[in-house]
């Protein structure tokens, strides 16, 4: 699975992690009946968004919901999955974004794809891809053709950034793929009115979404030497945590504007959950206390891969060093020391990090971890293509909640918002 909105199932409570489930698998299940098995490995987290919101705006009506059979993703377990025109809309979304990205993949000449007959292979499952997102978003009345313009458009624009070019100019062809998404569920829940408003959050959603994904990978393409839009442009991190900051301030603005049958779930995952993506991608506090860092990577967590000193002594984040290095300032606890790693203490050196799998290696990897259930049961899992530690989607972590209320089905709002209770510090 991939996806910016990775929420802890702790903290969703049992009924919204229910639904969570209920979309999630329904994504999942669309993909293979629409498109086949093999389709149902562009799940992810974030394509189920659609799907959420589609079902917020029209509500839980008369077959919405199936129970589907025992999955190994569920422990052999049956469960109530979503169905109708959202799902089958996120799953077109899903198709065509995943489609654009192996092209990308191949254009780039990313591990095995460098090889020809494997780009070749690729470049046709992408293109069989392209086709069955398009047939099933005209099924529900969504052209699209404004996402294969945005992302060929996307490719003319990195080939022309440089330093100075503003990254809102690279993030552009994004916003405008996910704002159409967004404004179709509108169209599909019979809330016109929606439409803008869930455009703008749409639009913001795909900015957040490019600049996580940016600051996440920008460590290991200085190493690998791949194109970074944050690199390319010149754009220092403080800059891409204000626009974040900001992004995360005007979605919330958005929802507020549009009407919802039940917000809660929305509420959640594009507000509080959200936020916590963009605070896990900067290193700036950690999810809940089952993910913290070992000892000594400090309170920002290692960042590994990623060039030292890239702030300087005097940059709001750096604290006089950089804390998203794991080593060399006063917050990192880390390196250039006495006693951490590099320094002259008994700190170990640091362990290079990993190289990212490529597109093939990491299908297999993928098919692996979900024919042994490791996804969805293990504590802690390889992700397939970044090899960056995930938990498994069912894991509860024992994070608790610090006000108190024993999470969101104990609480009335203690959090001053009108989601349930996502208890940040009540």
């Amino acid at each position: 699975m991939f996806g910016i909105v990775r929420p802890c199932s702790h903290r969703l409570g049992e009924n919204l992690k229910t639904q969570w489930m209920a979309h999630l698998c329904g994504l999942c299940l669309a993909l293979r009946r629409d498109h086949g098995q093999f389709a149902r490995i562009v799940t992810n987290y974030d394509g189920l968004l659609i799907s959420v919101l589609t079902e917020a705006q029209a509500g839980v009506v008369d077959g919405s919901r199936r129970t589907a059979g025992p999955c190994a993703l569920r422990g052999m377990r049956t469960a109530s999955v979503a169905q109708g025109e959202g799902a089958r809309l996120a799953a077109a979304v899903s198709l065509v974004l995943a489609s654009a990205k192996v092209r990308d993949h191949v254009a780039d000449q990313d591990g095995l794809l460098a090889r020809r007959p494997v780009a070749a292979a690729a470049r046709r499952v992408a293109a069989g891809w392209g086709r069955a997102g398009a047939h099933s978003g005209a099924a529900v009345g969504f052209d699209t053709g404004v996402l294969v313009e945005a992302v060929d458009r996307q490719l003319g624009i990195e080939a022309l950034a440089g330093p100075g070019t503003p990254i809102l100019a690279v993030t552009e062809p994004t916003e405008t793929a996910t704002a159409a998404a967004f404004a179709h569920t509108a169209v599909l829940a019979g809330r016109p009115g929606n439409a803008q408003p869930l455009a703008e959050a749409g639009r913001l959603f795909g900015r957040l979404a490019h600049l996580l994904d940016a600051v996440e990978d920008r460590g290991a393409d200085a190493v690998s030497g791949a194109w970074n839009p944050l690199t390319a442009t010149g754009t220092p991190l403080a800059e891409a945590r204000r626009l974040a900051d900001d992004a995360l301030h005007g979605i919330r603005l958005a929802l507020r504007e549009a009407e919802f049958t039940d917000r809660k779930l929305v509420h959640l995952l594009l507000v509080h959950e959200l936020r916590r993506s963009v605070d896990r991608a900067f290193g700036t506090a950690p999810a809940c206390s089952a993910h913290q860092p070992g000892p000594g990577a400090g309170p920002y967590g290692p960042q590994p891969g990623l060039p030292q000193g890239q702030y300087g002594a005097g940059d709001a984040y750096a604290g006089g060093g950089n804390p998203y290095a794991g080593g060399g300032g006063a917050y990192a606890g880390g390196g250039g020391g006495f006693g951490g790693h590099g320094g002259f203490g008994s700190g170990p050196a640091p362990v290079p990090p990993k190289g990212r799998r490529g597109f093939w290696a990491g299908c297999g990897v993928f098919l692996t971890l979900c024919c042994t259930c490791k996804m969805c049961c293990a504590e802690e899992y390889e992700g397939p293509w970044s090899r960056k530690k995930r938990s498994g989607c069912c894991q509860a972590c024992d994070c608790s909640c610090p006000g108190g209320c024993g999470g969101c089905d104990g609480c009335d709002g203690c959090c001053g918002c009108d989601c349930c209770c996502p208890c940040d510090g009540c």
